[in-house]
């Protein structure tokens, strides 16, 4: 009777690990086909931004790393219509992150969300790699966001003009020192571009200098998008730069002719 009973508890026990086992694949499943069947990211920001308080993205970040700060930025189509929704891993939508941050804050600035608040959850969102190719980079928001990246484990690589990049105010010397990779022009006409390039999958890019003046006074656009054929080109571009800007090939004594 003993072993009757035994044997029905194991069988019971392989019974329950086996429909676990099986409900772990069936979840993992449906989490993949829900990321396959979300929608590329596509979003416009104008500029010049409205002054909010950053420091609740880069709390999250802090806290809980790439993946963390990319669950906190995101959230279905309904989260876009209604700001501070239940989090999922989706694009980010207005509000989310903001409203996952721990709250507390005592800055007289305002916590709404705004278009630097976007570029930073989107720059945030970033887990394996980070590429960005810009002009002039002087925003401390921008720069605290990508040093904590590269502090977590993500592959930080920056091309910049080398004229800006030594006026007052560049973060360009800041990420430098803090390990990240950094090249520049050496030639006579500037390093003009302005974009990024997040896990090699989303392309953000437009108008708009990484500056502080540019965010708050000018008019300027950034284009997000989730496009295989938009990030090749621009990935191929900027890994043509970054081999040509190698500091194997400065010349620092010219050549006479």
């Amino acid at each position: 009777m003993w072993r009757l009973r035994w044997q029905t508890v194991g069988l019971a026990a392989v019974s329950l690990g086996l429909a676990l086992e099986t409900l772990g694949f069936v979840l993992g499943w449906l989490r993949r086909q829900r990321r396959r069947r979300r929608p590329p990211r596509r979003e416009v920001l104008f500029f010049p931004s409205q002054v909010t308080c950053t420091e609740a993205l880069l709390q999250v970040q802090r806290q809980g790393g790439p993946q963390a700060a990319a669950a906190a930025a995101a959230a279905g189509p309904e989260a876009r219509r209604a700001p501070g929704a239940a989090l999922a891993a989706a694009p980010p939508a207005p509000g989310a992150a903001l409203a996952a941050a721990p709250s507390g804050c005592l800055c007289p600035l305002p916590h709404g969300e705004s278009s630097l608040s976007r570029l930073l959850q989107y720059v945030l969102s970033a887990r394996s790699s980070l590429e960005l190719c810009l002009f002039a980079f002087s925003n401390p928001q921008l720069g605290r966001a990508v040093h904590l990246l590269h502090q977590q484990g993500v592959r930080v690589r920056v091309v910049t003009d080398c004229d800006y990049m030594a006026l007052n105010g560049s973060q360009i010397g800041r990420l430098r020192k803090a390990g990240i990779q950094v090249r520049h022009d050496q030639g006579a006409g500037y390093m003009h571009h302005k974009f990024a390039i997040v896990d090699k999958k989303m392309l953000i890019t437009g108008s708009l200098n990484w500056t502080t003046q540019a965010i708050q006074n000018n008019r300027e656009n950034v284009l997000i998008v989730e496009d295989e054929e938009y990030v090749r080109l621009f990935l191929e571009e900027f890994e043509r730069i970054w081999e040509e800007f190698n500091p194997v090939n400065y010349t620092f004594f010219p050549q006479r002719k």
